[in-house]
């Protein structure tokens, strides 16, 4: 193993003693810091044993310079060390008189790379470094600069991607020799490495954590970090130690599982990617068609025959591509050994009021202790999450996650990865859930400039900006990739994740090959999530906003990148307001104007012009959400989709092809589908009215152009009791049923933490028998949703490839001021083969209609341009079982529709044989 600041590998082979303890050899000896005088610029340097304190600088001139001053301007790092040569201090100074090492201020400014790395820092006053200052062992210690009264710690980041970064290995390395560890630890003063047989000293097994002595800037002193290697690829049960694994063992490798990579269900393309979320725990917890010992577990997907599976296997006959799960890796929040899980009585929460308070008392008294987190807390992203194997302890999480993964493929379905790069759980040199913070400190988490950890996105941002972090994302990527052979990679909050960051990791993914790395990597989808749209415009918030660490991964840099991103603009306008408005505040189907709840949208007028703007807004979503897409908008101009506004100003089109745009009405963060449907419509609404405004959002998002998105249990109006933020509300409030018998809702009030301030009309509906959907209500919404995703997957025309084929052959009808309200009209054309003009990609339809009608009355909408087609209502919803969808009709002679209330109803005309 190896410092890796001399790049020079050290490696040994482990003894089978109980532990090996490896001291690595270090070119650099602690050096002491001279005296030096106040009024001077200056770098001070300070014993490097483990007890340094900010007493060891030998300040003794100035009547207020006293240590606790001292230490209390040293808990701050507003100086920046951008490079080997160059200091950056937002600090006006003079000249000061000779001293040990001194700094020389500059006119200039910061050099355009350094900019271009550290926007923040920009008109940053520089300081030259003297070029004979051996600055890779000052980095080792304490470092601070001073100008008379005024002292400073320093930001090392710059400084140390230009001294180290590094390509060379990292991680264990495994021959037939021997196990080599390389770390890379570049401001460690001393590295040792303790090996063990087993994960607790007892049993047989060989484990490894590394003792890191190191000076920690949060508390200003060096301390000896016992951590994990941020390289891992297995743990022990308690997270507390690295297994030493080879992922290329054949002893890891369930049957066929070479040959997987040549077998994965067929994708032509990324526009023919439909995807449905599903947390690993929620599949199959309350199944009871799985053995209980593995309920909640990988191996829960490799019962073929189980309701879960034959669920996942009709919505994959019915057109699904990919499954998306959430948090897989190693995270924090649940205990990987379950005889420590806390558990809470179902029968007795089943006798208790459908309104009740009680469940939730019951369910958060124990929710830090039960087996239920989403998983939004990394710790180690390399390894699969222990809590999800049978066994938490060796290779059984990963022997078990590729299970899962190859029986998924087995029933046509791709899997995505939820990744959360963004942040970490935990920081400092002593918190267990530290890793990356104990080995190199300061580097890998973003500060601010004050020398605080930015917190934007939760917790403990991390920093892409530096090289070293954003390598070991890629390499992350590149072993979930070839080791556990998954499909694509959902990434969270992005917009806190550099944009070459996100083109690199595509770029790596797409060149990989089956040949060499057993994985076609041209079939391999990025994703990136942002679940909190409102929080500001465009994603962009925090410190990474308007690119103020450099350029981000926002919705709209990303454009062009062919990277996908969510669009919240198509599930605002749907749906209503936004995640954190107000949850009555409706939308183009859940009754804007059309049908009020009471809850205040102004005047009638207001109402009917926010009405005319979410049909557009749904209008450029449908069509991908193309920015250079021209449409009619509300006042019969003719617009771009990037010249449609937001609320606050944004454009509502930001995509540059089909792919980039992820179109959806829920996910995971938030109220479910029928939760938010609840909610927003008017209270007296009758059950059947409400479950085919369910209809009405997953049609619409079913045969919009891009890529759709569906939560799991969308399909079969899954409810959380009205919970907007289930994240640790245990399996009582996040259950899915695929036996259909229920659907979650009424299990009680949600969890009072996130949702008490919304209580008294969740306890109204909550209450009210008549919102609980029964069996009939869920089976019927199951083939709705199947049926508008077999017709998706009917014609390539709602799986368009190209912005410049969407533009040609998609057009809305029903637009201008003369429109009828709450009624969509979209039409896609087909050529026909030795014609001029469009190409043919249908061989069955030459032209479709899609209307939605979300009114409560039959809608009829008459169009010139349409006469004189054969038109027919599609053969799927023809063979249906939904009755009222059959009402539809077309009259050819005038180019009439007739559309049934709160429907949406598909019509095509087939090529003459």
């Amino acid at each position: 193993m190896s410092l890796l600041h001399s790049l020079t590998p050290f490696f040994t082979t482990f003894k089978t003693s109980e532990y090996t303890r490896i001291t690595l050899p270090t070119q650099f000896l602690p050096v002491s810091l001279s005296r030096r005088q106040l009024g001077s610029r200056h770098i001070h340097k300070f014993s490097a044993s483990s007890t340094v304190r900010c007493s060891a600088m030998a300040i003794d001139e100035g009547p207020t310079s006293s240590h606790l001053q001292l230490q209390d301007s040293l808990l701050y790092s507003q100086a920046f060390w951008v490079s080997k040569s160059i200091i950056a201090w937002n600090m006006d100074v003079g000249d000061g008189d000779e001293v040990k090492i001194k700094l020389e201020a500059s006119t200039n400014r910061l050099p355009e790379h350094v900019i271009e790395k550290f926007p923040h820092v920009q008109d940053y006053k520089v300081f030259k470094v003297p070029p004979a200052l051996d600055v890779k062992s000052l980095l080792k210690c304490q470092l601070a600069v001073a100008y008379f009264q005024l002292v400073t710690g320093l930001q090392l980041p710059g400084v140390l991607d230009e001294l180290f970064s590094y390509n060379g290995p990292l991680g264990a390395l495994f021959s037939n020799e021997a196990v080599a560890l390389y770390l890379w630890a570049p401001t460690a003063q001393v590295v040792r490495a303790f090996i063990y047989r087993d994960p607790t000293g007892l049993r047989e097994g060989c484990y490894y954590v590394y003792e890191v002595s190191v000076y920690h800037p949060s508390t200003l002193r060096v301390e000896k970090c016992i951590a994990n290697d941020p390289y891992a690829r297995g743990l022990s049960s308690d997270g507390r130690r690295t297994l030493l694994v080879n992922l290329d063992s054949e002893a890891l490798k369930p049957e066929g599982w070479d040959n997987l990579g040549h077998e994965k269900p067929n994708l032509l393309s990324f526009s023919d990617i439909s995807i449905y979320e599903l947390h690993v725990r929620d599949f199959s917890a309350s199944d009871s068609t799985i053995p209980s010992d593995v309920r909640g577990s990988y191996l829960a997907f490799t019962f073929l025959d189980s309701a879960g599976m034959c669920h996942l296997k009709r919505l994959s006959c019915a057109g699904i591509t990919h499954v998306h799960l959430l948090p897989t890796f190693q995270f924090a929040g649940v205990d990987d050994e379950k005889d420590k899980w806390k558990n809470v009585d179902f029968k007795m929460l089943e006798s208790l009021p459908p309104d009740s308070d009680e469940q939730q008392a019951h369910i958060t008294a124990i929710q830090n202790e039960d087996g239920y987190n989403w998983g939004y807390n990394p710790v180690l992203w390399g390894v699969p999450k222990g809590s999800y194997a049978t066994n938490p302890n060796g290779s059984c999480r990963i022997i078990e996650f590729r299970k899962m993964v190859q029986a998924l493929h087995s029933i046509g379905l791709r899997v995505v990865l939820d990744v959360v790069y963004n942040h970490l759980h935990a920081s400092g040199p002593h918190n267990e859930n530290s890793v990356l913070d104990k080995i190199v400190p300061g580097y890998y988490l973003r500060r601010n400039v004050d020398g605080f950890i930015e917190n934007s996105t939760c917790i403990n941002n991390t920093a892409s900006e530096h090289f070293m972090v954003e390598r070991l994302i890629i390499d992350d990527l590149l072993c979930w990739t070839t080791h556990y052979k998954v499909d694509g990679f959902r990434f969270d909050l992005m917009g806190h994740i550099m944009k070459h960051t996100m083109v690199k990791a595509r770029s790596m993914l797409h060149n990989l090959s089956k040949e060499k790395n057993g994985v076609d990597g041209s079939r391999i989808y990025v994703v990136i999530l942002f679940p909190f749209s409102d929080m500001v415009k465009g994603w962009d918030f925090g410190e990474v906003a308007k690119n103020g660490r450099g350029i981000n991964a926002s919705q709209f840099n990303v454009s062009g990148t062919g990277i996908g991103s969510f669009n919240d603009r198509i599930r605002d306008a749907m749906l209503g307001g936004s995640p954190f408005g107000h949850p009555l505040q409706q939308g183009f189907i859940t009754g804007l104007s059309l049908e009020p709840n009471g809850h205040g949208n102004g005047t009638k007028s207001d109402a009917e012009h926010m009405l005319t703007l979410s049909k557009d807004h749904i209008q450029v979503g449908m069509a991908a959400n193309l920015k250079d897409f021209v449409l009619t908008n509300y006042e019969g101009q003719e617009v771009k989709g990037c010249e449609v506004s937001t609320h606050d100003g944004a454009p509502v089109g930001y995509a540059s092809c089909p792919t980039e745009t992820v179109n959806y009405v829920s996910a995971h963060d938030n109220e479910t589908l029928f939760d938010i449907v609840s909610l927003k419509t008017p209270i007296n609404m009758s059950a059947d009215a409400r479950c085919r405004v369910n209809h009405l959002a997953t049609s619409v998002i079913a045969l919009s152009q891009g890529v759709p998105f569906f939560h799991s249990g969308d399909e079969i109006l899954r409810s959380k009791s009205l919970d907007r933020d289930s994240y640790n509300s245990g399996d009582w409030f996040n259950r899915l049923d695929f036996s259909y018998t229920s659907n979650n809702w009424g299990v009680g009030l949600p969890p009072k933490e996130k949702n008490e301030k919304s209580w008294p009309i969740i306890k109204t509906r909550l209450g009210d028998p008549s919102f609980k959907p029964q069996k009939s209500h869920i089976l019927a919404a199951l083939e709705n949703f199947s049926s508008f995703l077999s017709i998706r997957y009917s014609s390539p025309l709602f799986r368009l490839r190209t912005a410049n084929s969407i533009q040609e052959r998609v057009r809305f009808h029903n637009t201008g001021p003369s429109s009828v309200p709450g009624v969509i009209v979209m039409s896609i054309e087909d050529g026909h083969k030795g014609v001029p003009g469009l190409s043919q990609l249908d061989p069955i339809y030459s032209y479709i209609i899609v209307i939605v009608n979300v009114r409560p009355m039959d809608a009829l909408f008459t169009s010139p341009a349409l006469r004189g087609r054969s038109l027919q209502l599609h053969p799927i919803q023809m063979r249906s079982t939904d009755d009222i969808v059959k009402d539809s009709t077309y009259d050819s002679s005038s180019g009439c529709f007739k559309i049934p209330a709160r429907t949406t109803s598909v019509f095509v005309e087939p090529r003459e044989t």
